[in-house]
Parts: C-alpha cells; structure tokens; sequence
C-alpha cells in the first residue's frame, strides 16, 4: 500500500497516530511533493518510507489508479534516490529521500520499535 501526497505532507497532523494508524493499515510507502519535517521522521519511526518527487512536476503525472512499483529497494534505499515505475503509464521517474544511515536500518528493521529490540 502506497500514498501520494501534495506539498508539506502531514503538516497539522496528530504527531505519533498520523504515521501509526497508517502502518497498522499497511502503508508502507508515501510518496510527496514535500513532507512537514517532524511527520517525516515520524513515518520513519513507524517503518515508512517517505519518500519526494525529484522533480515535482511528476505529481501531475500520477492518476489515480495508477500502479507504481518500487522493485529492490532495501538496496536502491541506501543511494539516496529510487527509480518508480508507472506500470499504468510506461515510465519511470525518480524519487529522493535524505534519510541518515540510522533511519535506513530503523526502516529496514520494520521501524524504530523493532530496531531497538534487535540492539538488545
């Protein structure tokens, strides 16, 4: 499950269930123009990737039903930008993030919760 969202993605939201009531639904992936600062490193607590447009114009580009497919990317993750296929389209355009080698093993790990029981 995947969400694609505008600008200043979760601003105003209610800081810890606005990324946990997501994941509990299997979101995995959101895919933004731009995230309000805290909600991003709230996804990332709760094992979601977050994850900007490289170029934001590709927003437009997005239909609703389209299927977007990020193959590999615990290993297209540590690079700092991931190529998404638009299967209902026939492109690819890339994404970013600028996650710290930290918040890359919390998300490898399923999230801040699990990645701290593996440490103890």
């Amino acid at each position: 499950m995947r969400v694609v969202g505008g600008s200043n993605y979760g601003q105003g939201s209610s800081r810890e269930h606005a990324a946990l009531a997501p994941r509990y639904l299997g979101l995995r992936v959101v895919l933004a123009r731009g995230f309000a600062r805290i909600h991003a490193q709230n996804l990332v607590n709760f094992g979601i990737l977050p994850l900007e447009f490289a170029d934001p114009s590709e927003y437009d580009q997005i239909g609703r039903d389209d299927r977007l497919v990020l193959d590999d990317l615990h290993a297209k993750m540590r690079g700092g930008r991931v190529l998404i296929e638009n299967r209902s389209r026939t492109r690819t355009f890339e994404a970013l993030h600028n996650l710290s080698t930290r918040q890359i093993q919390i998300l490898a790990a399923g999230g801040v919760i699990n990645w701290v029981k593996k440490r103890i």
